[in-house]
């Protein structure tokens, strides 16, 4: 037989209870609220646009690593480091400082030019690159928002140059006439292209990344195929090239006269921008696409056709990258070829990551990675580094975008939705008491 429990002595847990409130202490569960200054201090730390600047400071940190392994005079140095650990040092900071100066003169300005066409030309370089990164990134970014994972849009940019350049060479129809309907032929190519995984996932649940993944290599195939052909093939070119589409009526405009190839491509990144900030932020269509994005079950509940909503965003995530591939015809490389869409595809969904899925921070990401492409080909040209070396650093900052703990842990920044460290260390001090 189980001992009888000793009775309970009420009072003595109430006398207890009202001395505590007589004394004015608070009970463990209560805590002190956070001053204005630890809030603001809080919420900026805990931000996560200062993740991924610090996961680009970060892998800015290892890209200098890799350069000064890489660096042959600092290799040689490093031989006899324990009899002059100067030298390897010294060897170690040049490489660095002069690769990343060059990086610098290729993507933002060129102290050493004797024009200023020169000067300035680095910025509009990067301006260029960054068109089909913006209008990529967008595309996936809003895919993202919506719980796909459009990995397409390498396809989608081929089939919309595809479409853009057979119209800009293959028709002679008014200036600006002709222009629009090449945009239009990318736009359209793109979006069918994405309407494809989108109904698919929506009828059959088959998931978008496989689709995504044959529809990119079928868009490849089929690119180095129409370029055998009498109708894409420019004849008497020994490369696997078209015919350039017409210049006065199929091309961009040149915002900086002939000296710049900064063209009319960059506003429509703008415009593009800011109608995508309106459409996920003000339209009833962006609610239901994040919503059905955070919860599709609480969509359904709440009356949203999830399946409608997988369409339409995959549609308008292909109208967005088809028109990157369009701009890239219509603007900058004026033929088609097997290598229009570069890996624009691919560098948009690091783009979109590190933009946070959201419009403007894809656009500044995309001119961030613009940057790191106009100057690539700079520090290749006039340092030993490899232009792989700008791949590892996009590599490495796609890591750390992927995992927020892992930089949180590095700079010992605090968790969203945490409280302040000194609100908190004062809660723990008075549970212990």
């Amino acid at each position: 037989m189980s001992e009888p429990h000793e009775p309970h002595d009420s009072s003595e847990h109430g006398n207890e209870t009202s001395s505590g409130a007589e004394t004015g202490t608070s009970s463990p569960a209560e805590s002190p609220e956070p001053t204005r200054t630890q809030q603001f201090f809080h919420d900026l730390f805990s931000g996560s646009w200062l993740v991924s600047l610090l996961a680009i400071v970060v892998a800015l940190i290892i890209g200098a690593v890799f350069i000064a392994v890489a660096d042959p005079a600092t290799q040689r140095a490093a031989g006899y480091f324990f009899d002059r650990p100067s030298d390897f040092f010294a060897n170690a900071w040049g490489a660095i400082a002069d690769a990343y100066q060059a990086l610098f003169r290729g993507a933002i300005i060129d102290p050493q030019a004797d024009t200023f066409v020169r000067l300035v030309r680095p910025l509009t370089e990067t301006l260029v690159f960054s068109v089909p990164l913006i209008l990529a990134g967008l595309g996936l970014a809003v895919g993202f928002r919506a719980g796909l994972f459009n990995i397409g849009g390498q396809g989608q940019i081929i089939v919309g140059a595809i479409v853009s350049s057979y119209i800009g060479f293959a028709f002679d129809l008014p200036v600006g006439l002709h222009l629009l309907l090449a945009l239009f032929g990318g736009v359209l190519a793109g979006a069918i292209w994405a309407f494809i995984p989108g109904f698919l996932r929506a009828r059959t649940g088959a998931h978008e990344v496989i689709v995504t993944i044959m529809l990119n290599s079928i868009a490849s195939y089929l690119l180095a195929y129409l370029l055998t052909t009498s109708v894409f093939r420019e004849p008497g070119s020994p490369y696997p090239e078209s015919p350039p589409i017409s210049e006065g009526t199929a091309s961009y405009p040149a915002l900086l006269g002939g000296d710049f190839r900064l063209h009319a491509g960059f506003l429509v990144a703008i415009a593009a921008t800011i109608v995508v900030w309106w459409l996920m932020e003000r339209s009833t269509l962006g609610f239901e696409i994040r919503a059905a994005g955070t919860n599709p079950n609480a969509a359904r509940t709440a009356g949203i056709s999830v399946g409608r909503v997988i369409v339409l965003t995959m549609v308008i995530s292909g109208i967005l990258t088809g028109l990157a591939g369009a701009s890239q015809i219509v603007g900058t490389e004026r033929t088609l070829t097997t290598g229009v869409a570069g890996s624009y595809g691919f560098d948009a969904i690091t783009v979109a990551l590190l933009g946070r899925n959201r419009p403007w921070g894809t656009f500044f990401a995309g001119l961030l990675f613009g940057a790191f492409k106009a100057g690539s080909f700079l520090m290749q040209s006039t340092t030993p580094m490899p232009i792989d070396l700008i791949l590892v650093v996009q590599s490495v900052i796609v890591l750390l975008i992927a995992a927020p703990p892992l930089v949180r842990a590095i700079f010992r920044l605090p968790s969203p939705g945490s409280r302040p460290r000194s609100v908190a260390g004062s809660t723990r001090k008075k549970a212990a008491a």
